[in-house]
């Protein structure tokens, strides 16, 4: 057995400096200086702050008080030897602690390929007299193993370490069973075998030195162990155990529900992945990747885990009330037309209608004529658009999307027109572009290209009020909708046969491409364009417009663009809609998940709102992919609820080795065909 130092090697006062003091929720830092090494009530560990400790691993903490190495090693025994002590025991050894080992299975042959003593016997292991218990037990049978534990063959100042991803579970449980003389350290390294498996470097590890005696042997013994993850690179975060428990369940349990809630959807990668979405597969690779019973941990020995369920699903019914309760004013729209009195309610106060964009609305639209031309220079010569590359495109609906468009048009040298019933007058004098008040005014221009920039909700108004009359026969109509087979129907419905109509989709907007377009999907259908090889080089140069940029060129129909996009788009929406609506906020112990989560949030909620019901309501898949998004988020809950009597009665009556995690697993109704009938789930278990 390696010896510790004596006491009167007493390690030198901690630096002030490394050591920050951070209150949660809280933005400010400040210094901390070190309380002296003492005995820690347990009450006493609720009340401290939370201390982050940055690693500087090249400088351990304590000096070493010997030149050699030898005394610094610990004696370390990992009991549960599964993958993740397997995963821990890896980095320990390479550190040149003694790493001992007791499981109930037989991992002889692991162990000594990993240089890791191997006992079958917990008694044979104790009478080692280890410096440190390290238990790696799932958390549901942590009970029974530490109560299985010959304790009397421990030294008895033995420091008791957990990695369980609850904390005030295995702090009340050690303080219950523990003699009052052993050390306990609660720790969780937030990370595993897949997560850290090319190293631990700015990973978080959490920390609360529950009970440590003040001799300084035993103070020394708890810093090298922490030092051990310290020297990885580990974000060293101190923080009582209720404290971790509370940002674990906003954290980490929404995290893995989420993740857990998707993989029943069985998601696929689409030809029209977005960023968003691809983000979500990521996540389910990554929850899913854990095992089901760490999972429920999470849900039955985190007091806070039921609340954040039941926020959930409180948010997820608010906004599917939210999506239908606006059925009624879409139907009433489209029988009588009453666009102007059609408000989605966005939970947000509107903006007052004499003012859009920020631009009042005070003159008389319909008296104003290109009101920019002037400043553009009427007299500038045309021969600069006689370049046969170069094409006249009207952008109609001149919102924050058109403006978007319009700048990398006119950067490419073509000419845009523009047409708003808002006046984005000096707008479009900033961007190069002619705006003009009056919509026959625009036709009369012969643009060769219309491009629909308007909101869903509002295109077959605005498509109706053009006078169509006025522009060639055989003008391009192009949009640029999330949904496709809407306005390629309405096209067909309302534009003669003699226009060209190119349904397009920018799988990016003003925040996705404002670093440029390089990359991003720009999806296409040639619905009906004209044999003349003049007619087909126009579509082709405003095709070569995006594909200019970079953009990855997607030819599809519309019909199959609206069956990846329900299973993409509006189910990375609506998720990130509904975790809106939690609030969520960034904590201290953030994993690599739940900032994926936030990062959604930000993203899915900076569109509009009349974007979002646009996916639900004109594209026909979405609403079976709502639907088996209920069934997912209920067939998680029925799963996690359902395992509650086999615990219950395993505490009551001990029946430990009869217990088994049900893992059942919903097969949801895939999406066939766009009439197809929804069959009923089929469950089974695995």
């Amino acid at each position: 057995m390696v010896s510790l130092p004596s006491p009167v090697h007493s390690p030198p006062p901690l630096p002030t400096d490394r050591y920050l003091r951070q209150f949660p929720r809280r933005p400010s830092l400040s210094l901390l200086t070190p309380r002296p090494p003492s005995t820690l009530l347990a009450s006493d560990a609720l009340r401290r702050p939370l201390r982050l400790i940055f690693p500087r691993a090249a400088q351990p903490r304590y000096p070493d008080p010997q030149a050699s190495g030898d005394s610094a090693a610990l004696k370390i025994a990992i009991i549960g030897f599964g993958n993740f002590g397997q995963f821990l025991a890896k980095t320990i050894v390479s550190q040149g602690h003694t790493v001992l080992a007791h499981s109930r299975s037989d991992y002889s042959r692991v162990a000594q390929c990993l240089g890791v003593s191997f006992f079958p016997d917990a008694h044979d292991l104790c009478e080692e007299h280890p410096d440190v218990i390290l238990l790696c037990t799932s958390i549901i049978s942590t009970q029974r193993v530490l109560q299985s534990l010959p304790l009397h063959r421990f030294k008895r100042n033995t420091l008791f370490v957990d990695v369980l991803s609850v904390k005030e579970f295995p702090r009340n449980l050690f303080l219950r069973n523990l003699p009052g003389d052993f050390d306990i350290l609660c720790t969780h390294p937030m990370f595993g075998p897949e997560s850290g498996k090319n190293g631990w470097n700015g990973l978080t590890f959490v920390y609360d030195k529950v009970r440590v005696g003040s001799e300084d042997p035993r103070v020394l013994r708890c810093e090298r162990f922490l030092e051990i993850f310290e020297k990885e690179g580990c974000r060293m975060v101190e923080m009582s155990c209720a404290e971790h428990d509370r940002y674990a369940a906003e954290s980490q349990f929404i995290t893995h529900t989420t993740g857990r809630v998707l993989e029943k959807l069985e998601l696929d990668p689409t030809p029209i992945s977005t960023k968003g979405y691809e983000t979500l597969l990521d996540l389910v690779e990554n929850t899913t990747g854990d095992s089901f019973e760490l999972y429920y941990g999470l849900f039955m020995y985190n007091k806070n885990a039921m609340e954040q369920l039941e926020r959930l699903d409180l948010a997820f019914e608010s906004l599917k009330k939210l999506l239908f309760g606006n059925l009624h004013e879409v139907l009433r729209e489209q029988l009588f037309g009453n666009v102007e009195k059609l408000q989605a309610p966005l939970e947000k106060p509107a903006v007052p209608k004499q003012v859009q964009n920020g631009v009042p609305r005070t003159l008389p639209l319909e008296n104003l004529r290109c009101q920019n031309a002037a400043e553009h220079g009427e007299a500038e010569s045309d021969n600069h658009f006689d370049n046969t590359s170069n094409l006249k495109v009207a952008v109609v609906g001149f919102g924050n999307f058109g403006q978007f468009l319009a700048k990398t048009f006119v950067r490419q040298g073509h000419k845009v027109l523009a047409y708003s019933r808002s006046n984005y007058s000096d707008v479009a004098q900033k961007l190069g572009v002619y705006f003009f008040s009056n919509a026959d005014d625009l036709c009369e221009e012969h643009p060769e290209v219309v491009l629909l920039c308007s909101s869903i909700i509002s295109t077959e108004q605005v498509l109706r009020s053009l006078p169509i009359q006025r522009l060639k026969r055989s003008t391009l109509f192009v949009d640029v909708l999330s949904v496709k087979e809407f306005p390629r129907n309405l096209f067909l419905q309302i534009l003669p046969s003699h226009f060209d109509v190119l349904c397009t989709h920018p799988m990016f907007g003003p925040e996705s491409g404002k670093h440029g377009w390089k990359d991003r999907p720009f999806v296409f259908d040639k619905v009906r364009v004209g044999n003349d090889e003049s007619r087909i080089s126009r579509c082709e140069r405003f095709l070569d417009i995006f594909a200019r940029e970079g953009c990855q060129m997607v030819e599809m129909t519309c019909a199959e663009h609206d069956h990846h996009a329900a299973g993409s788009q509006f189910i990375t929406h609506t998720m990130g809609r509904v975790l809106e609506k939690l609030g969520l906020e960034s904590t201290p112990i953030n994993t690599k998940g739940y900032e994926t989560l936030l990062n959604l949030v930000d993203n899915t909620s900076g569109d509009s709102f009349d974007l979002y019901y646009g996916l639900f309501m004109y594209n026909t898949n979405a609403m079976e992919q709502l639907e088996r998004l209920d069934l997912a988020f209920e067939s998680l809950k029925k799963q996690l609820f359902g395992q509650l009597h086999g615990i219950i009665r395993k505490q009551l009556f001990g029946y430990e080795d009869n217990l088994q995690i049900s893992q059942e697993k919903t097969v949801l109704p895939k999406i066939l065909k766009k009439d197809a009938a929804l069959a009923p789930p089929e469950t089974f278990r695995v």
